[in-house]
């Protein structure tokens, strides 16, 4: 280091850069829905509806089967109209009839039996039937629809209906009849059918209400409630949820809760402890600074003593200063860092890995760097992000010894993979736990230990990883995983 570089060793540190980890932790208010956006008032709704809407897909065939019962019946009676007449009297009594077509409704009927002519009664048949009906033809869909055509028209409409008898299926009647009755009593039978089907939705809504409010809403606005006690002040363990003795999956939640709680309770415990400790190491590294500053000026005026060997010593101590002043630069800048700004872009594969072995090669002196693309393919991330993170890798082999590195990519998935290979004496074992921990994973003497874990969080803040892939005698290979 030079004099003149020795002497601005010192830089000033603003108070907000040394305060920055005591800064308070913002909270989001959660408000509490309202009652009608409630889960409780959506669930009434949607239980109330889904009833009814099961309810209309019954209607329709409830319909269909009521006419369809009221005109079998209807001749039925014709059936039973025409035997009785028969039974009577050998010749059939007019005002009889009459009389017995009246009571049945009909304005007439028509009769016929196998192996004789068709035999019709009724004088008042009506000499226009708008609508004729032939109960053994119609289908499903047919019943429906006449049915709800007739509820729809208004006033007397005569028409005929035509079917086998319910005694004697080789027998075929016709009867003539008003369906402004049959119109009526459907009505009727479609008011009672929705009254009740309100009804039971109401009953089965309530119940199913209730039900699910005791089994599931009531502990899950528990859960929830926990969830904002705990955001308010996360340190007090008093805000920590107690489980519940359910066996069933909300049981199991409150049990993942508290254990969630628990746990983060006591990691910003230890974030807060680590943020203090990490605020006095700022101020001590800055101090430091200037003290070194203080040193290395002093020891300035001795490197020009005539005597060798105090110029020796001289040098050995400028050399110990200068690792001192790197170590504090080095964790004031990773106090003040936050997170880098991604700027994702297309990267080409091929074209990416070339400039990188043009740009590192000056890096990676007395190594050879070889580059391989597993089919020519791109995907988006941030270069300079990404050029830092395999900057950092190469830098690492190359002082570790390596001769050789090779950078490759390939798709796996819908992941790209670039691996950094290198044919160094591999990573000393007591590293390997701790890697990626700040301070902790350094494999060289006089290194900080902060090169991995920043190239770590480089590639996480573009939606990757970086691993070790392995490490042994014959090399070391680090694995970046980014999102195509």
């Amino acid at each position: 280091m030079a004099p003149a570089d020795r002497r601005h060793i010192a830089l000033e540190t603003s108070e907000a850069d040394l305060d920055r980890t005591r800064r308070p932790r913002e909270v989001v208010a959660l408000a509490p829905p309202g009652r009608a956006s409630s889960l409780s008032a959506r669930l009434l709704i949607l239980t109330i509806a889904f009833v009814m809407v099961a309810q209309a897909a019954v209607f329709a065939p409830m319909m269909s089967r009521g006419r369809i019962a009221y005109l079998n019946q209807k001749l039925e009676q014709a059936h039973l109209v025409l035997v009785a007449l028969e039974v009577a009297t050998a010749e059939i009594d007019p005002l009889l009839r009459d009389t017995l077509l009246f009571q049945s409704g009909m304005f007439g009927m028509t009769i016929y039996r196998p192996g004789q002519a068709a035999r019709t009664l009724g004088p008042s048949i009506p000499t226009i039937l708008p609508h004729v009906y032939d109960l053994r033809s119609e289908n499903y869909w047919d019943s429906i629809f006449h049915a709800f055509a007739m509820m729809a028209r208004t006033g007397e409409v005569p028409v005929a209906v035509t079917g086998a008898s319910l005694r004697e299926p080789q027998v075929i009647i016709e009867v003539y009849l008003d369906e402004s009755p049959l119109r009526a009593n459907l009505l009727n039978y479609a008011q009672r059918i929705l009254f009740i089907g309100f009804i039971v939705s109401i009953i089965a809504a309530t119940a199913v209400y209730v039900t699910l409010q005791w089994l599931a809403v009531n502990p899950l606005r528990r859960l929830t409630e926990s969830i904002t006690s705990f955001q308010a002040s996360p340190e007090d363990p008093a805000r920590i949820i107690v489980p519940s003795n359910r066996a069933d999956e909300v049981g199991l939640a409150e049990k993942a809760l508290a254990a969630m709680q628990k746990e983060l309770r006591q990691a910003l415990l230890e974030k807060e402890r680590l943020a203090g400790v990490g605020t006095a190491v700022t101020k001590i590294s800055h101090d430091l600074k200037n003290i070194l500053s203080t040193a290395a000026l002093e020891l300035d005026g001795l490197e020009a003593t005539p005597d060798p060997e105090v110029r020796r010593m001289t040098a050995n101590m400028m050399k110990a200063v200068d690792r001192a002043v790197h170590l504090s630069n080095t964790t004031m800048s990773f106090a003040k860092q936050s997170l880098p700004e991604v700027n994702k872009e297309p990267l080409s594969a091929s074209v990416f890995l070339e400039g990188l072995r043009v740009a590192l090669q000056k890096v990676c002196s007395g190594c050879t760097l070889h580059v391989g693309v597993d089919g020519e393919f791109a995907f988006n991330a941030d270069p300079e992000l990404l050029t830092r993170t395999v900057d950092n890798l190469v830098r690492n082999a190359a002082q570790a010894g390596a001769s050789v590195i090779a950078l490759d990519a390939h798709r796996e998935r819908d992941k790209v993979v670039l691996r950094v290979a290198d044919n160094g004496p591999g990573l000393p074992r007591r590293t390997l736990e701790n890697l990626f921990v700040p301070f902790a994973g350094s494999t060289r003497a006089g290194g900080a230990g902060l090169g991995l874990p920043i190239a770590r969080e480089l590639i996480r803040v573009q939606g990757g990883d970086l691993e070790l892939a392995s490490t042994s005698a014959a090399g070391t290979t680090f694995v970046i995983r980014l999102p195509q």
